[in-house]
């Protein structure tokens, strides 16, 4: 018999306050599969303080315990996990992992343009909107005039793949309203032509106001919320423990996305999962363990591999995200960069949490633009957030950058 398409997935909410809410996934395999179940659960405002996977290489069982905000929609979750198993076949009730034979559409993008009149905590509370209603932000361009209006672009991709309908684009629309009141102006929304989405894409010239030591791969002395480097990450390998996996053993504190962050690396290498365990300590520190194949099928044993994924693991647990605040001009600037998987996915709620942290530290934002771009051997995301420090509304830089890195990190 076959496994219900419904079975894929099954989520058991918490019954009571501080209890951790069951997540069960149950489907044939995939290379990447727990990368891309962790980004939705990151996506959701969940964290992950538990976790156990095992795979045969076809079929694969996946338990996490999440926590998170009581608001959660577990429907919406439930869906949207499923969206990311492949398939089964309906006479077997097993299918072995199918290798896309083309790369899938890319998703229509729409330009959303809004006018109001500017406040604090304006543009987080828009970026909450369009992330309350799955409406993901590819690009954006905020910009203020002298008498106090603001005009937003974003462009957008929608994943109901909805918004070329009227009803969808009035409710967005809509809910920008409900939320924003008499401050908005104007809100319409169209879909773009492939010439101005061609724009929007990944440019190999990186800006002179974005310092390039910012993507450096050196590990610096101390991270901005002042914890030491040397005392945050461990990794080890071990081929000793079986015939046939290679042992990836790391100890480390905890952050928001720490599970995701590992497992895109791992992704990224084309590296198989067969046995993992996760879970968090007391005082933030996590152990986890991942019994782990190459491509081939066969243990990492080449020294130079090992070194290279070792090292990738560590730059990517130390320094998720860069973040920085630089001088433009007589004007104070906010950058903040997350790599892009090869897949071209972007992290999660990275501008909604910078929005957050500037509101929570009573920080305007005169302008902000979102771009992709290729520094070394990898794609970036890069956000740039033009900061008003007029009227008396100034705050140290060094208090805005350890603001909005323990906001990203989870640390608040």
């Amino acid at each position: 018999m076959g496994i219900l398409h419904d079975d894929l997935v099954i989520i058991r909410p918490a019954e009571r306050e501080g209890e951790a809410s069951l997540i069960t996934v149950n489907c044939p395999d995939k290379t990447g599969l727990g990368c891309d179940l962790c980004r939705i659960i990151l996506f959701f405002g969940l964290s992950i303080v538990r976790g156990d996977v095992s795979t045969d290489g076809k079929w694969c069982y996946l338990v996490f315990w999440v926590q998170g905000k009581s608001t959660t929609r577990w429907s919406l979750l439930k869906k949207r996990l499923v969206g990311v198993c492949p398939s089964c076949s309906s006479a077997s009730g097993i299918s072995f992992y199918r290798s896309e034979l083309q790369p899938p559409r890319p998703p229509d993008v729409f330009l959303l343009k809004f006018s109001c009149y500017d406040r604090k905590g304006l543009l987080h509370d828009v970026t909450a909107v369009l992330c309350e209603l799955e409406l993901t932000i590819k690009k954006v361009k905020v910009s203020t005039t002298p008498d106090g209006r603001v005009m937003d672009l974003f462009f957008i991709t929608d994943t109901r793949e909805l918004l070329h309908t009227k009803k969808r684009q009035e409710d967005t629309c809509g809910r920008l309203n409900d939320v924003l009141g008499d401050a908005v102006i104007s809100c319409d929304i169209e879909m773009v032509g492939p010439e101005i989405t061609a724009c929007s894409q990944t440019s190999s010239f990186l800006p002179s106001a974005i310092p390039e030591d910012m993507f450096n791969l050196e590990m610096p002395d101390e991270l901005p919320s002042g914890i030491k480097t040397s005392e945050s990450v461990s990794i080890t390998m071990d081929n000793s423990l079986s015939p046939a996996h290679t042992l990836v053993q790391i100890v480390c504190h905890d952050h928001k996305g720490l599970l995701y962050d590992i497992m895109r690396t791992l992704k990224d290498y084309n590296i198989q999962i067969s046995y993992g365990r996760f879970f968090t300590k007391q005082k933030g520190k996590c152990e986890i363990d991942l019994f782990i194949v190459q491509a081939d099928g066969k243990k990492m044993v080449d020294p130079s591999k090992q070194n290279a994924l070792s090292s990738r693991l560590l730059m990517e647990l130390y320094r998720p995200l860069r973040v920085a605040v630089v001088s433009r001009g007589p004007d104070t600037e906010l950058l903040v960069a997350n790599p892009v998987e090869l897949s071209g996915k972007g992290r999660p709620l990275v501008f909604y949490d910078i929005t957050l942290a500037l509101k929570m530290l009573n920080t305007c934002i005169f302008s902000a633009e979102i771009g992709r771009h290729i520094i070394g051997d990898r794609e970036w995301e890069v956000y740039r957030v033009l900061l008003d420090e007029g009227d008396g509304l100034f705050v140290p830089r060094n208090e805005i950058e350890r603001g909005v890195w323990k906001m990203l990190m989870g640390w608040e």
